[in-house]
This record gives C-alpha cells, sequence and structure tokens, in this order.
C-alpha cells in the first residue's frame, strides 16, 4: 500500500466507497490524515463501517475544516452537474482531487524520477496497459499494475527506482489529477465517449491531453484527428513525442508493416522490432497498434531483442478479443467488452470471412449501421437481447440472421452453423456491440457467460 503522508495531520474529506474509495481512506490515514468518509449509498457507508473506514456525513460538516475533497472517479465533477460535495467543496475553496493525484504527489516527494507509465485512450487502452506490464514483467522488471485496470493505484507498492508502475488511466481519474506528469504518457485514441462526463468532445479530448502534456516522453496515436492535433501541440512544445500507427508509418514514427512492429527513422531506414504473425491474442489492426504503442513506451527499459517473446507469450485480456479454444474448426472468441459499434468494428475487420456473429443486448446511439462495410465477411448473425428487433432492421436482407433472445440459443445455433459451414477457419464471434444491462449485470458477466456455454459444447477443446 502507498501511505499518502501529504496530507499528515490535516482533515480530509472521501466521497465514494468502493473499491477506489476504501483504498483511498487506507492510504490517508496510513499516512496520518483525519478522514472523514461518505456515500449517497446506505449499503456503502454500512459496509464501508464495517471494515472500520470512519463514516461522517458530509452534508453536515463545516467544510472549511477539510484540506482537500478526495472524490471518487465515476462521482461527476462537472457534467451533467457537479456532484453536492463538489460545490460544497468549491464554495469553501476545497481542492477536489483523486486518487492518482494522492499517488502522483506522493511520487513527487519521494521518488519522483521513478518510472511511472500513464495509458489513456477511449479505445485500446486497457490490452495496451497490460500488454507493457507484460513486456516489462517478461524483461524482468518488478511491474505494480493498477489504476482503471485491476488493482486502485493506492493499493500499489509505493513508487521506487526499482519498481515500475503502468497505471491505465481514464478520463474521470485525469480530471481529477492535476499535477499528473508521468515518466511516459501514452494516448491511443479519442473517439466521442463520456460525453455525458464531460459535456462536448472538445472537453473530453482536452482532459486526456492533460497526461501527454504532463509526461517526459509522449507516445501518441495519430490515425484520429484530435489525437493528431493533440501531437503535433507536443511537437511544437518540445516534447520527446513518439507517433504511433497501425499500419506502415512516416519518417520518424513508430508503426506497422507485414504483420511485424516497426520503426522508420528519419532517413526512411525501416527497423523490423518484432513480428506479431501468428499471436492470436494480439490479432487484428486495432492489436497492431496497441502493440506499437507498448513498444514505443518501453523502449528504453527493454532490451530490443526481447521483444520477440515478451509479444509472443502475452495471454491477453478476458473479454477483449479472448481467444476461449477450438471445437474442431471453429475458433471461439470471446469480446464482450465490444459495447460499442467502434469496438466491435475491430473485432470484424480480424477476420476476412466466416464469421458467425452473436451481437446484441441494450444498443448505443446509432445501433449497428456504422458496421454496414463489414456485413460481407459475417457468415450469419445471432440477434441476443433488447436490440434484437432493431439490429434486425439494420442488417435487413445484408446479412443472414437468427433471432435467439438469449446468449445460451445464440451459441448453441452458432457453434452448430459454423461446424456444417464451408469456411476452412469459421470463428463464433461475440462481439456483441451493446451493453449487457438488460441481461446481465456488467460485460464481464456477460463474457463469462459466454465462456462457460463454449467450454461445455461437445467436442470443445478437440480440434479437427
Amino acid at each position: 500500500m502507498i501511505r499518502s503522508s501529504i496530507f499528515s495531520g490535516k482533515r480530509v474529506a472521501v466521497f465514494g466507497l468502493g473499491a477506489s474509495g476504501n483504498a483511498t481512506v487506507a492510504s490517508l490515514q496510513a499516512g496520518g490524515a483525519d478522514v472523514s468518509a461518505w456515500d449517497d449509498s446506505d449499503s456503502g457507508r454500512t459496509a464501508s463501517a464495517k471494515m472500520g473506514i470512519p463514516i461522517v456525513d458530509l452534508t453536515k460538516a463545516d467544510w472549511r475544516d477539510f484540506a482537500a475533497l478526495v472524490l471518487a472517479p465515476g462521482v461527476p465533477l462537472t457534467h451533467p452537474e457537479p456532484h453536492w460535495t463538489v460545490v460544497k467543496a468549491k464554495a469553501s475553496g476545497v481542492e477536489v482531487i483523486g486518487d492518482v493525484e494522492l499517488f502522483c504527489r506522493e511520487r513527487a516527494v519521494t521518488s519522483p524520477k521513478s518510472p511511472f507509465i500513464g495509458i489513456t485512450g477511449t479505445n485500446g487502452k486497457s490490452t495496451t496497459t497490460a500488454l507493457i506490464a507484460h513486456l516489462l514483467h517478461s524483461a524482468g522488471f518488478d511491474v505494480q499494475l493498477g489504476g482503471n485496470i485491476g488493482r486502485a493505484v493506492l493499493t500499489l507498492e509505493p513508487p521506487s527506482m526499482n519498481t515500475v508502475h503502468v497505471v491505465e488511466l481514464s478520463s474521470y481519474q485525469i480530471d481529477l489529477a492535476p499535477s499528473l506528469a508521468p515518466s511516459v504518457g501514452v494516448l491511443m485514441n479519442i473517439t466521442p465517449d463520456h460525453l455525458d462526463r464531460h459535456g462536448t468532445l472538445g472537453h473530453y479530448a482536452s482532459v486526456k491531453e492533460r497526461l501527454i502534456v504532463g509526461a517526459n516522453v509522449a507516445v501518441v496515436g495519430v490515425e484520429d484527428a484530435l489525437s493528431a492535433a493533440i501531437a503535433e501541440r507536443s511537437a511544437a512544445r518540445g516534447q520527446n513525442l513518439r507517433r504511433v500507427k497501425s499500419d506502415a508509418p512516416d519518417r520518424g514514427e513508430y508503426g506497422f508493416k507485414e504483420e511485424s512492429v516497426v520503426y522508420r527513422d528519419e532517413s526512411g531506414a525501416l527497423d523490423v522490432i518484432a513480428s506479431l504473425a501468428g499471436i492470436g491474442s494480439l490479432r487484428g489492426r486495432h492489436n497492431a497498434q496497441n502493440a506499437v504503442a507498448a513498444y514505443a513506451a518501453t523502449k528504453d527499459l527493454i532490451a530490443r531483442g526481447a521483444y520477440q517473446h515478451g509479444f509472443a507469450t502475452f495471454p491477453g485480456l478476458a473479454h477483449r478479443m479472448e481467444e476461449i479454444g477450438r471445437a474442431g474448426r471453429v475458433l471461439f472468441v470471446n469480446d464482450s467488452k465490444a459495447t460499442n459499434a467502434d469496438s466491435t468494428e475491430k473485432a470484424l475487420t480480424s477476420w476476412p470471412r466466416g464469421i458467425y456473429w452473436i451481437l446484441g443486448g441494450k444498443a448505443k446511439d446509432g445501433g449497428i449501421e456504422a458496421l454496414a462495410p463489414y456485413y460481407s465477411r459475417i457468415a450469419k448473425a445471432y440477434l441476443i437481447g433488447d436490440a434484437t428487433e432493431s439490429f434486425a432492421q439494420q442488417l435487413g436482407a445484408e446479412v443472414p440472421f437468427e433471432r435467439c433472445g438469449t446468449l445460451d440459443v445464440a451459441v448453441e445455433k452458432s457453434a452448430a452453423d459454423a461446424a456444417r459451414g464451408p469456411e476452412p477457419d469459421p470463428v463464433v464471434l461475440l462481439s456483441p456491440a451493446c451493453a449487457s444491462f438488460d441481461q446481465y449485470k456488467n460485460f464481464e458477466q456477460r463474457g463469462d457467460h459466454f465462456r462457460s456455454l463454449v467450454t461445455a459444447l461437445p467436442g470443445f477443446g478437440v480440434k479437427a
């Protein structure tokens, strides 16, 4: 655990008592702060009280006594309107920060030059974060992985020159971390997301950009206009900038060519770093960008010759293009994390044909209209959940489909159809392009159900 000593002897309010909130309280208390914790949920307060966390009704507190409000990342800071605790804090001149800011301030005091890689982006940040951590661990480093993935950041081991902190950062967390200054900042991409929280796409992008502005080394994907503009501003500041692509790079860029991670130097010479050919956990153009960014972020730490082994042994992440296994010729892939069309597009581009596609759930705005260019790759679609009828209309006569209602029916029918299909390597792909909340608690539960259904199929694990 990281002890947050910067508020030693001071009173601090903590709002939001989920996993990160409870970890924040423990960190502050270990550092000598007087903590007053609260949550809008009765069950949250009760559970935290049983853990010994000091529950204080912040609706009745004198906010002039607090040195800071540490806000859970999911609590509204600005949009659609500030949370009541934010209003009270600002009225009393109390700064509003998050747990990542506590980490950054403690690092600045105790080990300011310790390796810290922060990763953000609308899509791909979790896979890239996990891949960076895997590459470093494979090369022998002591890696502390957390933030928006896995463990809350304050539960990690303290910063030191012998430890590399690899931290995934959501826009919510960056918004609450004004002194964010990683050794390496990685921005994968920016597409419309979380606009209910940030108000406009421009504000969302400006929050993401803060990670790059504060970094010693800036790694930026340049395949969307907003991120490319951020890279240009980074270059104008004179930062150590590394532009990354998922295709052939221009001079001075990192990219992907002929199934390999490459760098093209200023003279135009191409340096081939490692091949991703045959690595299922890094299949697809989106994973090419993830791998290129991971290399660009770690090249100062890892010997060049270690990358081939590191990429080849990456297991991937659950629910993100996760290869469950095969039944005969049929490959089953769990991409339950694909909760919108943009994410599902990356899955559909990973195979040229023979996709038996399971989709549906609670639809996002626009549905699957953006996926029409990839319909030729789909052998058949299997519709589940609330989106069934709207998706049936959008697929129309272009894609054969079947209304299945539930995932168990969809798995049974898609597996049978794929096994009978003419393709040499068919894939049953769960990539719903929808939220899960109509039938599941979250995308993890949906993906776990898919995995259990697939592994129970007759012949699963037996290759053709």
